[in-house]
């Protein structure tokens, strides 16, 4: 028989989860308290193992993290962020998408496996090596090159280059600081009916010393406030890798 499991202030709390020993043998599932107030996340020990055999990852996937962690410089989505980002692409029928944040190739080899056949992304990141290696990535992923369109520059300076409502998903991973502006420029790139998501959504600064507050925070906060407050976006906050905040742009 598995422990009981309790919340972080040691109450234990009905649902899907462990049996407790009391004699109605009655379920119980583990509640944290998150760090603001009146915010609750639930976890269960078991899961990791369960996602973690249910979104596997291929060759090409392997190849691309591989490249990550030996070169540094962009770290990659988590396995489950990327199998949502193929789910968020493939629910829409996605056929042009922006990706800021280019990294290794690996965030682009899910989205564009959730693609329609024939659809085009676009990836933008500063590094031309980055792009170099995901040009390796998307070939080794069976992607030729007519189905990406990588382009080297800030994302604050690209974006108002490319057209409005042309696109039906963007996906941000990339300077932090910079997540508010590129969800006002995502708003204007999206048709009806698109998605927009932002990896790192919940990632804070550990730091106590509030005279030294980080930028990245205080941003991420912002995105959050701004996503939650905009009548024409329905968001979600998904708990996965470190946070995923995405929202539907509402159809007309």
């Amino acid at each position: 028989m598995r422990a009981t499991r309790t919340c972080s202030r040691g109450v234990a709390v009905p649902g899907d989860g462990s049996r407790s020993s009391s004699a109605g043998g009655a379920r119980l599932r583990r509640v944290a308290i998150a760090p603001r107030s009146g915010e609750l996340a639930i976890f269960r020990s078991d899961v990791t193992e369960i996602l973690d055999e249910f979104v596997a990852e291929d060759e090409p996937l392997l190849t691309a993290r591989s490249n990550a962690e030996r070169m540094g410089g962009a770290v990659p989505v988590s396995a489950l962020t990327g199998a949502t980002l193929r789910f968020l692409a493939a629910s829409i029928g996605a056929r042009a998408a922006v990706e800021i944040g280019t990294g290794y190739g690996i965030s682009g080899i899910w989205l564009l496996r959730g693609m329609r056949a024939g659809s085009v992304l676009t990836s933008v990141d500063l590094e031309p090596e980055h792009h170099r290696y995901a040009r390796g990535a998307f070939a080794s992923a069976g992607f030729p090159a007519g189905r990406y369109r990588l382009i080297i520059g800030r994302a604050i300076e690209v974006l108002p280059r490319l057209a409005d409502g042309a696109y039906d998903l963007v996906f941000c991973d990339a300077d932090r600081r910079e997540y508010p502006e590129y969800l006002s420029a995502a708003l204007r790139l999206l048709r009806p009916g698109g998605i927009i998501a932002f990896d790192n959504a919940l990632w804070s600064d550990q730091g106590t010393n509030i005279a030294h507050a980080d930028p990245d925070t205080a941003a991420l906060s912002e995105l959050r406030e701004l996503a939650a407050g905009d009548p024409d976006l329905i968001p979600l906050l998904l708990p996965i890798g470190s946070g995923l905040l995405t929202a539907l742009k509402r159809p007309v």
